[in-house]
């Protein structure tokens, strides 16, 4: 058995998240359907990078299976995706290591959020991005995000339903960058708890809306509640854009 890596993109609009659900469609079920027809009707598990939501896009994120084919890295792609649907697509393939593994031994994630800022939806982004019809305070936003960076314990920025225990997670960059009509939030990390990057997203946006001061975020942060920070932000407006290995 070979273990195989893939980076895989895909447009979240209409899927019911990554995870295989019962009666859903999913990132991994088609996947998984995919493999299958590929490996003659033989179950081949996918491993992911972790889990994104409904609606959530994706432009780099990792997968790992095994396989008993002798299929040349530059030749998976071209087989999967003939077997998959238009909204995924396998971007890379290459052999790791029979102990690789996509979710435990990645040490870094990068995540972008796209806003549009204007009065009526874009007909064309509408999946694509999320609408602000008001108006932001960028400067006031970047001022917020700095009190994030670093080594803290995101409780207050994670969903309330999580089981993960551990909410001490380490934010290398929030960068919030004006493009056009769109506002983009990088964010680069060692990892992100179950929402965690959607609620500072919303919460920046509610200081850019002047509902809190740049400040409060810290004050947010260190109280470890949840329902001090801001809204979840939408999930059409958010990307896992990559995904980091010790060897990258």
């Amino acid at each position: 058995m070979k273990r195989i890596a893939c980076e895989v993109s895909y447009d979240g609009t209409y899927f019911s998240g990554y995870q295989v659900q019962p009666n859903q469609r999913t990132v991994q079920s088609e996947l998984e359907a995919a493999l299958k027809r590929v490996h003659k009707g033989q179950a081949t598990p996918v491993t992911g990078s972790g889990r994104t939501d409904a609606k959530v896009h994706a432009r780099g994120q990792v997968i790992h299976f095994d396989s008993p084919f002798d299929i040349p890295e530059k030749q998976w792609p071209k087989a999967l995706n003939a077997c998959l649907p238009d909204d995924i697509r396998i971007i890379s393939a290459r052999s790791v290591a029979p102990d690789f593994h996509a979710r435990y031994h990645a040490v870094g994630k990068e995540y972008h959020y796209r806003v549009l800022r204007a009065e009526a939806v874009d007909v064309f982004r509408r999946n694509l991005v999320a609408h602000v019809p008001y108006s932001l305070d960028v400067n006031e936003m970047k001022k917020a995000a700095a009190h994030l960076l670093g080594t803290h314990d995101f409780s207050a920025f994670c969903a309330a339903n999580t089981n993960v225990v551990d909410k001490v997670r380490t934010l290398y960059t929030i960068e919030i960058i004006e493009d056009g009509d769109e506002l983009h939030f990088i964010l680069h990390g060692n990892g992100f708890l179950y929402n965690m990057v959607r609620i500072i997203v919303g919460t920046l946006l509610e200081v850019g809306n002047q509902k809190r001061a740049a400040s409060q975020v810290r004050e947010v942060l260190r109280s470890k509640q949840r329902e001090l920070a801001g809204k979840t932000a939408p999930g059409h407006g958010l990307y896992l854009w990559s995904v980091q290995y010790e060897k990258d």
